[in-house]
């Protein structure tokens, strides 16, 4: 391979590795910020509701 066919071929995997890390960084990003509270739908907010309901189902079966 000529000097150049290296550079075209290092050129094309350091821009596949980035897009890659790109793409996971974008993915992490998202899947993190639906673990933080936001005030109403995130998916910790809805475990949050869920567990607060479930406590007052269990209070109002325990005083029964």
């Amino acid at each position: 391979m000529t000097p150049n066919e290296w550079a075209g071929l290092a050129v094309a995997v350091t821009t596949l590795a980035g897009a890659l890390a790109m793409t996971v960084r974008h993915l992490v990003k998202y899947y993190l910020s639906e673990l933080r509270p936001n005030g109403g739908s995130s998916l910790k907010d809805s475990v949050d509701r869920l567990e607060r309901q479930v406590e007052e189902i269990m209070k109002i079966l325990i005083l029964k």
